[in-house]
């Protein structure tokens, strides 16, 4: 069972297509920054060979008529087998692609007992707060991870 969690935040209203003008809005890219015990699940992309090596939250393009909560669920089980709970945003919105494109990460939790497998990426590793900067980041990713710092020291349980 998928979980969605909404907020009246406006994160639950399907997002793409044009607005007001005539101007297409960004498409929208959603990232999730898995967390468990205060740690936060990174993934070497594999491909394409210009960012293949470095580091990212899983996730992807919201789809049309889909909800962000959704494409996050859905990305997530496609590319790490596994299901999970859709938390608040974590940082800002970052423009990606001469501003084609926009990054929403938001904090999730595994649902179930299932573990992330690197479908579509190269390798995993769950980070602490002080192993955040033992990876190359995409730089899309960069000022989530200066976010997500606090997020993780407060669900850490040691």
């Amino acid at each position: 069972m998928q979980t969605e969690w909404a907020s009246g935040n406006g994160r639950d209203e399907p997002t793409g297509g044009f607005a007001g003008q005539g101007r297409r809005e960004p498409k929208v890219v959603v990232g999730a920054a898995i967390i468990v015990a205060g740690r936060v699940l990174a993934c070497a992309r594999s491909s394409p060979p210009e960012t293949a090596g470095r580091w990212e939250f899983p996730g992807g393009k919201v789809e049309p008529g889909e909800t962000e909560v959704a494409a996050l669920v859905r990305e997530c089980a496609e590319e790490l087998g596994i299901r999970v709970e859709v938390g608040d945003r974590v940082g800002p919105d970052v423009r990606m692609g001469h501003g084609r494109s926009v990054l929403k990460v938001y904090a999730a939790r595994l649902v179930g007992e299932d573990q992330p497998q690197p479908l579509e990426h190269s390798e995993l590793r769950w980070l602490r707060p002080e192993e955040l900067d033992s990876v190359p980041w995409l730089p899309a990713d960069v000022p989530v991870v200066a976010a997500l710092r606090p997020v993780l020291a407060a669900t850490d349980p040691s």
